[in-house]
């Protein structure tokens, strides 16, 4: 947002100087990020004397002038200059302006340097406007008024030595998109008075010819409001020069008085019109939905199409604009319109934004739009802006037309004063808060405070506090330390919850993963392909087509990440990311998850053979450590109820009980790779970080370490199974023989496949197990292991229907 000193002094009464009041517009949270200072780039043209203009003698098109200037000003002496100048209108006796040697010329980037052209040697530039960035003319040098002070600064004499500040606004603030907005947030703080505006009602002379009409589906959100008149007779010539040069300040080209008016309006009161040559439309104005596939070309010279639904104005003869986007060129004003149909109109922010990112168009109408604009000021603007035109281009305004109303954005919120210090930690007097907020333009009435239409962003009471604050000045804020209680230990401050994803991250930093941070939001495509995709989770106004819905897994944004790094020729990764997923759009269907991905290999390349693919079990391994780290219980069950996007046959669930699942770890499915455009081996894993049960409360004293004298027994046992039985399935079995006394079960060796197919018939393998028995009251004879062996073969061959191998 950009606008010059003088423009923000006509709202606001202020002796401050710049600095001062673009220090107060960074605290305020309006962060200034440039201001524009002329003197910088123009101080150092000055007007000068063409004491005599005679032909080049070696050149037709080329002027030999000699030029009286005043290098220190009017009041120093002056010199002469010889000067060969292009222009044929310089002229003996003239004054214009001159930049001498050493000038660099924004116009043409040329840093002047003595020259010697054709043979005549030339110091410094009489200069046209182009060359000063003041217009397009380039006809020829700039002709100054006999009574032009000589030696005085151009800039001085012209007007143009008014800095232009450009400040950041961020999407909560569309009040400060007009200079009035920002001039109260500055009379607010203390930098000024804000100056009263009056709005003076124009009479209408006569009936509108031209009637406007909402579609009905669209009063209640698209359009709740649409105003305009006819002003007839109006001259519409070059707007005047103190209107051009507000314009070009900020950066914008003055086209006629019409159309500087409309833009003069939207950059001062954040009140964006629209001006039709009225003799161009036929019959009334009927602003609706598109049906689709239509075409029109717009005030930018692009043909757009399109799309159903997309808000439009048109005539009977056609559509004859984009709403509150963009105008068509068919009925746009030109130096011959004499007849004219002003718009003022609110749109609704969501339906704009929607409309202008579909067609690619960024308009100031739409930013402004689709921040919200002030729906009360509707009206007003239209007579302000009409009260303009007439002032400026003569005519006269017929009656105003309307239909629709504008909307009820009237609220309030419970002000507590008190509540400024439990928030925000600042004590300010109840008085000067109420003051902050009047100037700000709330309503107050005893405990509540009613925000101003213009403020869409104020939705709760602790915005209020935090206009107090911010108008206060946040830079005032002391650090204290937070009250410690008298006696005892003070409670932790994270949550059960905080500490488990603090945990997480830790462990798997650690692991050696590389964490990413990525956007909540994802493609429709890959939120199905994960389980979600649903409308409870489509985004209303998202900000690309990319980012549609809210993502039901971790897994989709690491695996773009992946391929991202794959396709920069990154080939082994290790990734991961601790945040939010949504299974819906209600409060409580948030989840915290805890994934991450293995692409690629463990290791880089190296003579010892230690490099080797990733692999479901280096999965696996991470997942219990993270499970371990949450503080999730150390036994649990392995399942193969697995989610569509792991293979099936090379995965597992992680769980305690057949419900309640810890972790799904494994290879990810061969279409969810391909889909990503992944290369290499990619296995996962993604840990609820919310479904391990807390632990239950510390006991006050330490039970007493158990630990055995006696000497531990290992004994291996092989199992001829079919090929289908799982490990898991063998060990669980072994370990249930004799839980006193069995201290651990471990696989160590499987022999399957043709070989082994071949030994023990079609469809079967072997699977060796070790069994750890520690003994606690006496050591184990003979006949003890015995008997345990018995009950472990007879468990195993029970589960599964093995036998032991021979």
């Amino acid at each position: 947002m950009k606008f010059t000193l003088s423009w923000l002094k006509d709202h606001l009464e202020t002796d401050a100087t710049l600095d001062q009041i673009t220090d107060a517009l960074t605290d305020l949270g309006l962060e200034v990020e440039e201001v524009i200072d002329p003197a910088q780039s123009l101080g150092a043209f000055r007007i000068a004397r063409v004491i005599e203009a005679v032909q080049h003698p070696d050149a037709d098109r080329l002027r030999l002038c000699r030029v009286e200037t005043w290098p220190t000003g009017p009041d120093g002496p002056s010199e002469e200059v010889q000067v060969v100048c292009g222009s044929p209108n310089a002229r003996t006796g003239m004054r214009g302006v001159f930049a001498p040697v050493g000038t660099h010329v924004p116009g043409t980037g040329v840093d002047l340097k003595p020259g010697v052209i054709r043979g005549q040697a030339s110091n410094g530039m009489l200069c046209s406007e182009r060359e000063l960035m003041l217009s397009d003319a380039h006809d020829g040098i700039i002709d100054l008024p006999d009574d032009a002070p000589l030696g005085a600064r151009f800039i001085d004499y012209a007007g143009l030595n008014d800095p232009v500040i450009d400040i950041a606004i961020t999407p909560n603030r569309p009040d400060a998109l007009g200079v009035r907005g920002i001039a109260r947030d500055l009379a607010a703080r203390g930098i000024g008075t804000l100056k009263a505006q009056s709005i003076e009602p124009v009479e209408g002379r006569f009936a509108s010819p031209v009637s406007v009409q909402i579609a009905p589906e669209l009063k209640d959100k698209g359009c709740p409001l649409f105003a305009g008149r006819v002003i007839r007779g109006v001259k519409n010539g070059p707007s005047p020069d103190w209107l051009q040069k507000r314009l070009r300040a900020i950066g914008l080209r003055p086209i006629s008085a019409l159309v500087d008016i409309t833009n003069f309006f939207t950059f001062d009161q954040n009140r964006p019109l629209h001006v039709f040559d009225a003799d161009k439309v036929v019959g009334g104005l009927h602003i609706h939905p598109a049906k689709g596939g239509e075409e029109i070309l717009a005030l930018d010279d692009k043909t757009y199409r399109l799309e159903p639904g997309h808000m439009v104005i048109s005539d009977e003869s056609g559509i004859e604009s984009i709403a509150g986007i963009m105008g068509g060129e068919h009925s746009g004003c030109t130096e011959e319109t004499v007849n004219v149909f002003l718009e003022s109109a609110y749109w609704d922010p969501i339906t704009i934004a929607a409309t202008g990112r579909a067609l690619k168009i960024n308009s100031d109408a739409r930013y402004r739009f689709e921040r919200g604009v002030d729906p009360a000021f509707t009206l007003d603007g239209l007579e302000m802006a009409t009260r303009m035109v007439l002032d400026l281009c003569g005519g006269e305004a017929s009656e105003v037309v309307a239909d629709g109303a504008v909307p009820d954005t009237t609220r309030s919120y419970r002000f507590d004063p008190t509540r400024v210090h439990s928030l925000v930690g600042m004590d300010i007097p109840e008085g000067e808060q109420r003051d902050t907020l009047a100037a700000l333009g709330f309503a107050l009435s005893g405990d509540q405070a009613s925000p101003p239409s213009w403020r869409p962003d104020i939705l709760g009471a602790a915005d209020l506090i935090e206009e107090i604050a911010r108008v206060a000045s946040l830079s005032k804020l002391q650090g204290k330390p937070l009250p410690r209680p008298q006696a005892g230990v003070a409670r932790p401050i994270l949550t059960p919850m905080q500490l488990r994803e603090r945990a997480a991250r830790r462990v798997l930093a650690g692991q050696g993963y590389n964490e990413c941070v990525s956007y909540s939001f994802i493609d429709a495509a890959s939120a199905s392909a994960f389980g979600g995709g649903a409308d409870a989770v489509r985004l209303e106004n998202p900000i690309s087509s990319e980012m549609t819905h809210m993502r039901p897994d971790l897994l989709p944004g690491l695996l773009q990440a992946a391929a991202r790094n794959q396709a920069r020729g990154a080939s082994d990764l290790a990734l991961f990311e601790v945040g939010p997923v949504f299974s819906g759009g209600e409060p409580g269907e948030q989840h915290i998850q805890a994934a991450g991905i293995l692409v690629g290999a463990t290791a880089p390349r190296d003579p010892f053979g230690s490099r080797r693919s990733v692999d479901l079990y280096d999965a696996k391994a991470d997942a219990e450590a993270v499970l371990s780290a949450i503080g999730a219980p150390a036994k649990f069950q392995i399942h193969r109820k697995l989610p569509s996007w792991f293979h099936p046959g090379r995965a597992g669930v992680i769980s305690l009980g057949p419900k309640l699942p810890l972790a799904v770890f494994g290879e990810l499915h061969p279409k969810v790779i391909k889909a990503f455009d992944l290369k290499g081996p990619v296995v996962g894993f993604t840990v609820y970080v919310e479904n391990p049960p807390l632990p239950k409360a510390r006991k006050t004293t330490r039970q007493s370490l158990s630990i055995s004298t006696l000497q531990p027994v290992e004994r291996d046992y092989a199992f001829v199974l079919d090929a289908q039985v799982e490990a898991l399935n063998v060990v669980n079995a072994a370990a249930g023989a004799d839980k006193s006394l069995i201290a651990g079960v471990q696989v160590f060796d499987e022999f399957s496949g043709p070989k082994a197919e071949a030994q023990f018939g079609q469809g079967r393998k072997s699977l060796a197990i070790s069994v750890r028995l520690q003994p606690v009251e006496r050591t184990l004879t003979d006949e003890d292991i015995e008997s345990i062996s018995r009950k472990i073969i007879e468990k195993v061959e029970k589960a599964t229907g093995g036998t032991l191998r021979g």
